[in-house]
């Protein structure tokens, strides 16, 4: 039963214009144990939708004012389609799939109805509405605690980047994430796509600043076998692949103008058409933009197009640096460290205070994207127990200005800037001197002129117990 106890009630809008089909389809339905309510044409249906939040819809697809193509179209573009059930008359099967195709419907039966086949998708579509209404639950709990779908943060400015995420990502429109690079604009975008009906769609990604400008329309478009020389097959560009999914044009910015026009243009028609092509392709795709350029800037320099970014700027989402959000240090590293430890099959445990402390006078220009690099550094070094500030890189807490000043690393020696105490300058003397003996520390300890023990000790003291001193 669809209406047991330990679930809530399904409700079902049954739309179809004709009477002696629609009365006894809901009082079948009904009888199953759906809440039903029913609609004469597509726009009836829309009204019906704003006092009944149908977790279902059974929809025929001839009917006069609104038809089920354009019921399901609206209700697409809004970002508002519950699971579908397409009803079809003989002859229009064609028409039902390539609606399924274009618009997600979930599946669709053909006249006259088969109850036993209606009820299964019925149980089926409902659900599928259940668990995502589930999950959106249980994501929204997740980022009171500081956790949303990839993204970990519990400072204000994050609980109000997630706060933003859940309000648009039930919606199909465009959003621009901005922030510096490394502060996690992707992961911004995947979680959009998470949150949304999309989710079962495919997620595709495309670096602007990677891409040849000579291979950039192909990419996103794609080509006809023969469109120009070495397009020796058809190829689909990512708006294709992407189809009923997500689409992430990161560095948006860096696309050249032309491209940017014809973008444009794709975002308003939602049709494309691959290089060297005669037809368009129907396309149905949510398109995230992401920069790390000042957007006011790259507007005056011509970088990026305004008409582009007026339609891509529904929603702006600004991340911000993570020198502006120090108090998500704690969280970060763990949550970093538990994905390590899984990839690189370790058992750290976490940092020591010296180490949170050291992270927390950081300015982290690379933002979290350096933090995961001094991490996954630290807990292959550390393999177990916590994360200590000798499994740290040398320079860390140093500018690439004043690493390139002092010239830190040179093949022989070691210059140290001023204020380095002697016992951080007698740490880097051991570390470079084991790079130099390709950490044979019997020739090691000759260099330095200590005993093998010592230089033992020292390790030791440094937190790398990476082999047993003598005795």
């Amino acid at each position: 039963m669809a209406n047991s106890s330990t679930r809530q009630p399904i409700n079902v809008l049954i739309v179809d214009d004709e009477e002696s089909q629609r009365t006894p389809l809901a009082a079948m339905v009904s009888a199953w144990g759906f809440n039903v309510e029913t609609a004469a044409d597509g726009q009836e249906a829309l009204e019906k939708l704003t006092s009944f939040p149908a977790n279902v819809i059974v929809t025929d697809l001839m009917m006069p004012r609104m038809d089920g193509f354009e019921l399901m179209k609206r209700l697409n573009g809004d970002g508002d389609m519950p699971p579908a059930i397409v009803l079809t008359a003989f002859g229009n099967i064609e028409t039902a799939i390539q609606t399924i195709h274009d618009l997600g419907a979930f599946w669709f039966l053909e006249k006259p109805i088969q109850p036993a086949a209606l009820r299964v998708l019925l149980e089926r579509a409902a659900s599928q509405s259940q668990l995502s209404q589930e999950a959106e639950r249980l994501q929204r709990q997740l980022s009171y605690s500081g956790v949303l779908v990839d993204m970990v943060g519990t400072s204000p400015q994050m609980q109000q980047v997630f706060t933003t995420i859940q309000q648009v990502a039930p919606s199909k429109a465009p959003v621009l994430v901005t922030g510096e690079s490394g502060t996690g604009k992707e992961l911004v975008a995947r979680a959009i796509h998470q949150l949304s009906a999309r989710r079962a769609g495919p997620f595709v990604a495309i670096n602007c600043a990677a891409m040849p400008e000579t291979l950039m329309e192909s990419e996103l478009f794609g080509h006809e076998k023969g469109a120009f020389t070495g397009a020796l097959e058809r190829r689909a560009g990512c708006f294709e692949l992407a189809q009923h999914g997500t689409l992430l044009l990161d560095e948006l910015a860096e696309m050249p103008s032309g491209t940017q026009a014809k973008l444009l243009r794709v975002l308003e028609d939602s049709r494309v058409r691959r290089l060297g092509g005669k037809g368009e392709i129907s396309v149905d795709v949510r398109v995230i933009a992401a920069t790390n350029r000042n957007v006011d800037e790259a507007l005056k320099k011509g970088d990026l197009r305004e008409d582009l970014y007026y339609r891509l700027n529904v929603f702006q989402i600004n991340l911000p640096p993570l020198r502006q959000r120090m108090s998500d240090l704690p969280v970060l590293s763990e949550a970093l460290i538990e994905h390590l430890n899984k990839k690189h099959g370790t058992n750290v445990s976490g940092v020591t205070q010296e180490v949170m402390e050291a992270f927390k006078k950081y300015s982290w220009p690379g933002n979290v994207r350096e933090l995961r690099n001094v991490l996954e550094r630290a807990v292959i070094m550390a393999g177990e127990g916590t994360v200590q500030m000798a499994h740290l890189p040398f320079d860390f807490g140093v500018s690439v200005e004043s690493r390139q000043s002092a010239q830190l690393f040179e093949p022989e020696s070691v210059r140290l800037p001023v204020g380095t105490t002697v016992g951080e300058a007698e740490k880097a003397l051991i570390h470079l001197t084991l790079q130099h003996t390709k950490n044979n520390k019997t020739r090691a300890a000759e260099i330095l002129g200590i005993s093998l023990k010592t230089l033992f000790n020292k390790l030791k003291e440094y937190g790398q117990q990476d082999a047993e001193a003598p005795a």
